[in-house]
């Protein structure tokens, strides 16, 4: 990067215990000091990666996750291969201390392959972690997941949900970007992304490539924080993020959750509908594109309501849902598809 992006902003330490509320509601990410300072794992890590893995390694039974596995040209940047048919990773399903034994061998390497453990359900693989491993202001239902590896990078993309990162082992560098960027990131396609979210092809070490003459424009908006164990981020939903592991070792547990609406309804994703949208409305004519999207503004994304002249008992779709109502919409969408 060219210019020193701003940095995240960070909760400050008011001496009393973090609630949801100080996180959430702001539309904007926080990054949080020594949140998990307290865990076991964390205070492991601070004795040696060695000490860490061995921890860890006690508490895996043996369930088998997804790892990928990138030669050591691809500089652990997860993407696509050179003729953008594939992925530039192999796809393996290993123990978490299978795992870790490799990132030990490899930590040995001068050039080493860029392995990532992903996404794994602390719960299937890592039970007994969930005992003394959580974050007080988050509802115990809300699932963990842990992400080992080495020096490996996730590239921009974005979660539909609510996140909070908090970082075990090693150090990672997140660069996140505000949802509006999207058209000066280079997403890759939609139906076709490593690990199944879109992310951006342009490299962010690369300013000045010729091919992504937007991405300064990106660069310019950045926000960073580079996290140390103990320490959380928090990412709201749709902001991209670009994330860095930094060390030869490096674990992060995350939680993914979505806030309930007032109208009861919460959506698995809404990830589909904007597939449909752009089967449905990208090829139409510019007059036609142009209506639908004055509908969509109405009734969809201006925050005036469109059902405030309608009785609220004959609202409908408008007005307040009940389960009965989701799963009628849900056999009329059908029809319609």
């Amino acid at each position: 990067m060219t210019d020193t992006p701003a940095a995240i902003e960070e909760h400050a330490d008011t001496g009393r215990p973090i609630e949801l509320g100080d996180i959430i509601g702001f539309d904007r990410p926080l990054v949080i000091r020594g949140l998990c300072r307290d865990w076991p794992l964390v205070k492991l890590a601070a004795q040696s990666d060695t000490t860490f893995a061995q921890g860890l390694a006690a508490l895996d039974n043996g369930t088998e996750v997804d790892a990928l596995l990138m030669p050591p040209g691809e500089d652990g940047i997860i993407g696509y291969n050179a003729n953008f048919d594939g992925f530039n990773y192999e796809h393996h399903r290993v123990s978490i201390t299978q795992g870790l034994q490799r990132l030990a061998r490899y930590s040995r390497q001068e050039n080493s392959p860029g392995l990532a453990m992903q996404s794994a359900p602390i719960s299937a693989c890592l039970p007994g972690l969930l005992n003394n491993h959580t974050i007080p202001f988050l509802d115990r239902a809300i699932q963990p997941r842990i992400w080992i590896g080495n020096r490996v990078t996730t590239p921009a993309h974005f979660d539909e949900y609510h996140n909070v990162a908090c970082v075990m082992c090693g150090s990672r560098r997140f660069t996140l970007f505000a949802p509006d960027q999207a058209p000066n990131l280079y997403v890759g396609p939609l139906d076709f992304a490593p690990t199944g979210a879109a992310i951006s092809i342009a490299r962010l070490d690369r300013p000045d490539d010729p091919r992504f003459p937007r991405l300064k424009l990106a660069l310019a908006q950045a926000q960073v924080a580079e996290l140390r164990p103990g320490d959380a981020i928090y990412i709201p939903p749709m902001w991209w993020h670009h994330v860095e592991s930094l060390q030869r070792i490096n674990a992060l547990v995350n939680y993914w959750w979505k806030h309930t609406p007032a109208n009861g309804y919460v959506p698995e994703t809404a990830l589909g509908c904007l597939l449909h949208c752009i089967l449905t409305f990208r090829s139409l004519p510019p007059a036609e594109r142009a209506a639908w999207k004055g509908l969509l503004d109405h009734y969809v994304f201006d925050e005036a309501d469109p059902a405030a002249h309608i009785p609220a008992e004959r609202r409908g779709m408008l007005g307040a849902l009940t389960p009965e109502m989701v799963t009628q919409l849900r056999e009329t969408i059908r029809r319609y598809l």
